[in-house]
């Protein structure tokens, strides 16, 4: 008889298992800031978060392409002589390593988020874009930052 209750009682527990096991990672989720998202992000390769925008893709059915703009910009007037527009992005490329190249490449992992590999790739294959499209204040950080390892940079 006692077997009998024993079991009955291990069911009933089972079946309440799945119950607080889907309460216990629902407060997992919502435990975790937008901020504390973010920071994770930041924190991963650029492999890594290919992968988990494939999985973002798969699991949710959406895709990360970017939008195609619906109408092109016209041509100016043929007696209109352009403006000289001002330039808004700018790319940063290491053009010599110096002798610190050690130094370079934790730079370049700072600056990108790259692996350890990946940095070293970019170093050992100079002249390379470090970074593309960031502001002129942004680029003029990055290459004092290179100057101080004793790196040339470039910015375009």
């Amino acid at each position: 008889m006692a077997q009998a209750e024993t079991k009955e009682a291990k069911e009933a527990a089972k079946e309440k298992q799945p119950a607080k096991a889907k309460k216990e990672k629902e407060s997992k989720v919502s435990k975790v800031t937008k901020e504390q998202f973010f920071e994770h992000l930041d924190g991963l390769t650029v492999l890594e978060l290919a992968d988990y925008i494939k999985e973002f893709e798969d699991r949710y059915g959406v895709s990360a392409a970017a939008a195609v703009p619906v109408a092109a910009a016209g041509a100016p007037a043929a007696g209109d002589a352009p403006a000289e527009e001002a330039k808004s992005e700018f790319d940063v490329i290491l053009k010599e390593i110096g002798d610190k190249k050690i130094n370079v490449i934790k730079t370049v992992r700072e600056i990108t988020s790259l692996g350890l590999k990946e940095a070293k790739d970019v170093v050992d294959n100079a002249p390379k874009a470090v970074k593309e499209g960031v502001s002129k204040e942004e680029a003029e950080e990055i290459k004092a930052k290179f100057e101080s390892v004793g790196a040339v940079i470039e910015i375009k």
